[in-house]
């Protein structure tokens, strides 16, 4: 079922495409002309450090945020247009979207299910429960699990609706090694699969390393660089990706490419 709701918007490769876009808050530009797009399959790291814009970036596609300028198509579509037919296959993960506490695991999946239209909801929460390692979990109030355990349920409402487009802000952050892993290997392996797209944000370069096939560099709301996590260092002069990050959060316009 995954794969055949993914190969119905399979008829152009770009999945997103991000142009031109901008916002401002009063005299502060957060976001300043940005553009890039993600290919069906691929993942790609949004990188950089806090207050650079990726936040504010990935509400926009999301449509929490309206842009100040430019625009966000997904699947080929306007959002601005077709807001809640496009979100019906897009979703989320992000640290700071808290899941109703009071409610228990199997509640929140349900509850979701039921906002993102899901068929047969029942059966997909008892499906995911199973994949994540959470029936065990399932009449405990989530406010009551550990971070490892809540990131678990994160990504498992993330999949409720089988998205095509997966936007995955700091999924790891805060949790042990063991369930960073568990995340990531699930994640690229639902992209390689399906042919959904990711968009990945975070600041463990040894995390963007496993799991990206491209990276973007944002400093102060634009775009410095792109390329390859493993290949784009060099090409700066970085021994490796973290040692070109620290670079962009502290000297970005000093940043030169080798020639």
């Amino acid at each position: 079922m995954v794969a055949e709701g993914i190969r119905s918007v399979m008829n152009t490769e770009k999945i997103l495409e991000v142009l031109n876009l901008r916002k401002e808050y009063k005299n502060v530009v957060a976001v300043d002309d940005v553009s890039f797009s993600v290919r069906a399959g691929e993942i790609v790291g949004l990188l950089g450090p806090n207050g650079a814009g990726k936040t504010t970036t990935i509400d926009m596609i999301l449509g929490i945020v309206e842009p100040s300028g430019g625009s966000v198509r997904i699947f080929g579509k306007d959002m601005a247009r077709h807001r809640v037919e496009i979100l019906s296959r897009v979703n989320f993960s992000a640290v700071y979207a808290h899941l109703p506490g009071n409610t228990t695991v199997a509640q929140n999946l349900f509850i979701f299910g039921l906002l993102y239209g899901v068929d047969r909801v029942r059966e997909r929460v008892a499906a995911l429960l199973r994949e994540f390692d959470l029936e065990k979990l399932a009449r405990v109030r989530t406010g009551f699990l550990s971070s490892g355990e809540q990131s678990r349920v994160h990504l498992a409402k993330a999949m409720l609706n089988e998205p095509c487009l997966l936007l995955m802000d700091e999924p790891t952050a805060s949790i042990d090694p063991s369930d960073s892993d568990i995340i990531r290997r699930k994640i690229k392996s639902y992209a390689g699969q399906t042919g959904a797209a990711v968009v990945w944000t975070s600041h463990d370069m040894y995390e963007i390393e496993a799991v990206c096939d491209r990276v973007l560099f944002i400093s102060h709301g634009r775009i410095l660089m792109e390329g390859d996590p493993r290949a784009l260092p060099a090409a700066y002069g970085k021994k490796n990706l973290e040692e070109l990050f620290i670079a962009v959060a502290r000297e970005p316009l000093s940043l030169e490419a080798n020639t």
